[in-house]
């Protein structure tokens, strides 16, 4: 959506400026030749300024520094998000940051282990994410045998039974659904028991400053950081928090308002 980001930017800048220009200027030489027949109209690019631009305004503010809209795009944060799932992310828990080079220019708070967040994967700095903080700068994180652990205690881990998907996530039916404890935190994840072996990303790593490391609900179908690397603190773009629709193939009501763990 960074398309609608640089548009929605560029549309407010230009009805702006128009606006400016013609109450500074364009208005005053218009009114010193106009008779009393033309007086009060305008051109119609500063009707249309005038009337546009304190919406964009508005929308650009909220959108860039209060709450920002995003679709969940895939299953990987299974079971927590499904596919058609519509979310808030509030955009100033980590800090103020500009519209489209979204450098940080007021530092508010850091994520904490368990957040959701969205962010611009390094390897494609054009599209918006959505994973789970694991492991915060500093943090040493292994990955075996399906568990996590972070600076040498394995998270302890609940099963819940047999996941039955719905929808686009009826492919992760049959998997173990399992309750996570992330130091204090706990969520569900999803993992797949039942399938040959296949590349889970098992591993070690130390979180170098800076940066952090996330990870997928849905453990055996999502491409995160045991695979890419580490997240980058300055392409964080804010933590996901509430879900306020879900559509896929028609509206989930039971979904609407529900909080993101």
């Amino acid at each position: 959506m960074r398309w609608f980001e640089i548009a929605l930017v560029a549309l407010t800048l230009i009805t702006g400026l128009v606006w400016l220009v013609d109450k500074l200027f364009l208005a005053k030489r218009r009114a010193a030749h106009e008779s009393l027949l033309d007086e009060g109209k305008e051109p119609m690019i500063v009707d249309y300024s005038k009337a546009f631009f304190p919406v964009l305004a508005i929308v650009l503010i909220l959108r860039s520094f209060v709450a920002e809209p995003f679709r969940i795009p895939s299953n990987s944060m299974m079971p927590t998000l499904l596919t058609g799932d519509f979310i808030l992310v509030n955009k100033f828990t980590y800090g103020l940051r500009l519209p489209i080079t979204n450098k940080k220019f007021v530092g508010l708070g850091e994520p904490v282990r368990g957040d959701v967040v969205v962010f611009r994967p390094p390897h494609h700095p054009d599209q918006d994410w959505i994973k789970r903080v694991i492991g915060l700068p500093g943090d040493r994180i292994g990955y075996h045998d399906n568990q996590v652990s972070v600076n040498g205690k394995v998270l302890p881990y609940a099963p819940l039974g047999v996941y039955q998907g719905k929808g686009n996530g009826t492919e992760m039916t049959g998997a173990e659904e399992l309750r996570e404890n992330v130091l204090g935190r706990e969520h569900q994840i999803l993992e797949r028991t039942n399938l040959p072996f296949i590349d889970q990303g098992e591993g070690d790593w130390v979180v170098p400053p800076g940066h952090y490391f996330v990870m997928g609900d849905n453990r055996d179908n999502s491409e995160d950081s045991r695979y890419w690397g580490f997240l980058p603190e300055q392409n964080l773009r804010g933590k996901a928090f509430l879900i306020w629709m879900h559509i896929d193939g028609g509206v989930d009501v039971s979904r609407i308002g529900s909080s993101i763990p």
